[in-house]
């Protein structure tokens, strides 16, 4: 196999309107539609046809990278197909490669049908804004879409910092500095750190990694800019919960005391498939207000889920199981998907039985 058969494969991911591709030895290529692999109808692969593939699509930099650390992560795009993450590494002494599709158009919130609350979160002048959810769950997408809206209706500088550079937005009346880890700057924490010379407005952190990532990230919100971020949490206190966990004891007041202040919303979202195709984003949405601030300072996180519950009237806050449960009474998705996806299953199964 070679640079023509890889280029092929990654035509149909787009063809089939699929996600993801996998390449692994002794399986054949695998697509990822609606959240389930499939078998594409082809011989099963080796390691040497995976490598000769692979290979194909990188520089003699990136090849050396791979054979010492046997990890690569890197974005390419393929004329006339595509924008795609690539991400090479090995299993049980083969290679081994996952594709992830990149829409070359950047989509709007309203081809995304978001919650009408982005377009105000959105509007704020400073402040930390994190999507959040397991890998695969749409976040790169929504902040692109998000960034969209920005580039569409206000003027600002732009900086985005990715391991790899994802989505590329046009110029339109935003300017965009997009920087890849490893490519443009050394890394997430480098990169914030030097960011603060370069005027930014708005700053786009493709992944809160580490602490001193965090602390840049919370700093950098604090002194006036808007920041976007994301982590790996499924929920919205949860996320809050992490971030603070990543420091010290002694260190931990004043963080706490940092994110009161700064944190404009925590978006934790899932992609749940559809009754007939496609996925729909379900999302549980905390806009910090007065009284999340206080249990966030207070070391009372736990309370604040129930404080969502309560304080949603003109806020635009909503609990996973109600996003859920809208998304069941539209019609959208199937009781047993909800239960599977559910952060809070008894909580759902309740709310079903009064349904």
């Amino acid at each position: 196999m070679s640079g023509s058969n890889i280029k092929k494969l990654l035509q149909s991911v787009v063809v089939h309107n699929a996600s993801d591709l996998h390449l692994i030895s002794k399986s054949e290529p695998l697509l990822r539609l609606d959240g389930a692999l499939k078998p594409i109808n082809l011989p099963k692969l080796s390691g040497t046809d995976i490598e000769d593939m692979c290979y194909a699509l990188i520089t003699e930099k990136q090849k050396k990278h791979f054979e010492e650390h046997s990890e690569l992560d890197f974005a390419l795009e393929l004329e006339g197909i595509g924008r795609f993450r690539a991400n090479y590494y090995r299993t049980l002494g083969d290679m081994a490669a996952a594709f992830r599709v990149i829409p070359i158009d950047v989509p709007t919130l309203d081809d995304l049908h978001a919650p009408a609350v982005y377009k105000e979160l959105i509007k704020r002048e400073k402040g930390l804004i994190l999507v959040t959810g397991p890998t695969g769950s749409g976040k790169s997408t929504t902040l692109a879409a998000m960034l969209n809206q920005i580039n569409l209706t206000e003027s600002k500088h732009i900086v985005t910092v990715e391991d790899p550079v994802e989505f590329v937005h046009q110029n339109k009346k935003c300017v965009f500095s997009h920087r890849g880890v490893g490519e443009d700057t050394e890394s997430f924490a480098t990169a914030l750190k030097y960011a603060m010379r370069q005027d930014p407005d708005i700053i786009l952190i493709g992944e809160m990694r580490d602490k001193e990532t965090i602390a840049a990230a919370l700093t950098a919100a604090e002194t006036g800019h808007l920041v976007f971020g994301t982590l790996h949490t499924s929920s919205a206190p949860g996320t809050i919960n992490r971030i603070i966990d990543v420091f010290s004891g002694e260190e931990q007041p004043q963080i706490r005391a940092m994110i009161s202040t700064s944190l404009v919303a925590v978006i934790a979202q899932a992609l749940l498939p559809k009754i007939k195709s496609g996925r729909v984003a379900a999302s549980e949405i905390l806009v910090t207000n007065h009284a999340i601030a206080n249990l966030i300072r207070e070391d009372k996180v736990h309370q604040i889920y129930s404080s969502m519950q309560l304080g949603q009237e003109g806020t635009g806050m909503q609990t996973q199981t109600q996003a859920l449960l809208n998304f069941i009474q539209n019609g959208s998705i199937d009781k047993h998907v909800a239960m599977q996806y559910a952060n809070k299953p008894e909580e759902l199964a309740k709310a079903l039985q009064r349904y």
